[in-house]
């Protein structure tokens, strides 16, 4: 991706955003501040392609404000792979081999992110022993999310995927019995690996265990019937460890 109209050089009063994230935070401070000087800031609207598959990796992205989709595309069709959320990192792996992207990503809200130049990400690896350890432990984790989000889809059928899905989304919004999805079910049907006409029926089943719907909105009326059928599993539902 080009650095395009509206981008500006990032001011100081923006670094402490983005040295709050575990990656920068140990940085010695003038590498920090020399990675820093040569990244972009800009604000997109929804529904723009921020990268492509295939394209090389020339920047590193640091999603400040909104929601970014990763999917990808192959022979007429496409699937949503993950979402990003702020504050963090998308692609990483990609600037640290300086190879090409393998999903593409688009902006899903309005959302405002940090270009830093892949370039200046790897001469900062090579420099600073806190930095590398902190790019390495985000590909540790990205890896284990892999891992995770394949187990998720290879031992569980579309109806458990779902339970469980929203047993995450409920722990994410604070545990409320009530919440909304955080993007239209066309995507939750894609990123479950399921058609929506499936996702409509899974929906319904899930009536059976307390579950109601209205558009967007989602209320579980009978948290331990959903639990008893969901049987999450901290080996694949805790994203954190």
């Amino acid at each position: 991706m080009s650095i395009k109209e509206g981008a500006r050089l990032l001011r100081p009063d923006d670094f402490p955003e983005i040295r709050a994230l575990p990656l920068f935070r140990d940085m010695e401070e003038e590498r920090f501040h020399a990675l820093m000087r040569g990244a972009y800031v800009q604000n997109f609207p929804p529904q723009v392609d921020l990268i492509r598959e295939g394209e090389p990796s020339d920047f590193l992205h640091v999603l400040l404000d909104g929601l970014v989709e990763l999917f990808a595309t192959w022979n007429g069709r496409e699937t949503l792979l993950a979402t990003t959320r702020p504050v963090t990192t998308f692609i990483l792996a990609a600037t640290i081999r300086d190879a090409p992207y393998l999903m593409a990503a688009r902006t899903m809200t309005r959302a405002r992110i940090v270009l830093i130049p892949s370039e200046d990400v790897r001469a900062a690896f090579d420099a600073d022993p806190a930095f590398a350890r902190a790019i390495v432990a985000d590909l540790a984790q990205g890896y284990r999310s892999v891992v995770k989000n394949t187990k998720d889809m290879k031992l569980r059928s579309s109806l458990e995927r779902l339970a469980n899905y929203l047993l995450r989304e409920q722990r994410r919004a604070g545990g409320a019995p009530a919440f909304d999805l955080p993007f239209d079910k066309r995507r939750l049907a894609s990123l479950l690996g399921m058609t929506p006409e499936n996702l409509s029926r899974a929906f319904k089943s899930l009536q059976a265990y307390g579950v109601a719907t209205d558009g967007g909105r989602v209320a579980i009326g009978d948290q331990a019937d959903l639990e008893r059928f969901a049987k999450p599993n901290p080996l694949i539902d805790d994203r954190t460890t």
